[in-house]
């Protein structure tokens, strides 16, 4: 089975439709599928529900898809830094769900692993709670959330193999496994691909089961809050 494509736009062929869920790997703008994204928007698909930590910023990560109306709703934990998202929320144009990043994981995770459902304490007397099933354990409440099944999941690691066994860079590993758990399909950006077997099975984080599409490339790496330190004195 063939897993490697020349580019984002070729490995996304065949895949995109209006009104799609994806689930896109990424905290802030580290370990964001930035190719994969703007081919996306390249594409021109509309309507679209992303499962995502937050949208990026202004003109980088899912943010550049606000920017072309392309998004219709965001299951996020977090607005963050982006003003267009906010202000597409605000007035009305955007929907939003919000989850406790924990239970955003939580349901991507259980999706992966076919779980329609779980029960957790997170958000119980909060507006996160209003409309989902209560159930009470051992004398404590609980609330429903759903599995995240998306059609497809994005996402971006450090290194794979042409199987799709991928490992991911330090703190950019964040949301990725997760997110590319719960796709019906995976496609996965990386910065190298190396020869089959070159990977040590202990250090792979996400099988190549759940992968199935990749390609390499050129990643910006744009850092969203750059902060530094005064120079000392000489």
């Amino acid at each position: 089975m063939k897993k490697v494509y020349a580019n984002a736009a070729e490995a996304l062929d065949g895949l995109l439709h209006d009104g799609m869920l994806i689930a896109a790997g990424g905290f802030g703008l580290c370990g964001i599928p930035e190719l994969l994204l703007q081919a996306i928007k390249d594409a021109g698909t509309k309507d679209l529900t992303f499962a995502s930590n937050n949208a990026g910023v202004d003109d980088f990560g899912i943010g550049i898809l606000l920017q072309s109306k392309q998004v219709k709703k965001m299951i996020s934990s977090y607005v963050g830094e982006n003003a267009e998202f906010m202000r597409q929320y605000l007035s009305g144009e955007l929907e939003l769900e919000f989850n406790p990043q924990g239970t955003l994981a939580e349901r991507m995770r259980a999706g992966g692993c076919g779980i329609p459902g779980f029960y957790t304490k997170t958000g119980v007397g909060t507006v996160i709670a209003e409309g989902k099933e209560h159930k009470d354990f051992n004398g404590e409440t609980y609330i429903l959330e759903e599995g995240i099944f998306a059609d497809l999941s994005i996402v971006k690691a450090w290194k794979a193999d042409d199987t799709g066994n991928l490992i991911f860079r330090k703190t950019a590993r964040n949301f990725n496994p997760p997110a590319a758990m719960c796709g019906k399909i995976c496609v996965a950006e990386v910065e190298e691909i190396v020869p089959r077997g070159e990977l040590d099975p202990d250090q792979i984080h996400l099988p190549g089961i759940y992968v199935h599409r990749i390609i390499q490339g050129e990643h910006e790496k744009r850092i969203e809050q750059r902060t530094t330190r005064k120079r000392e004195e000489a």
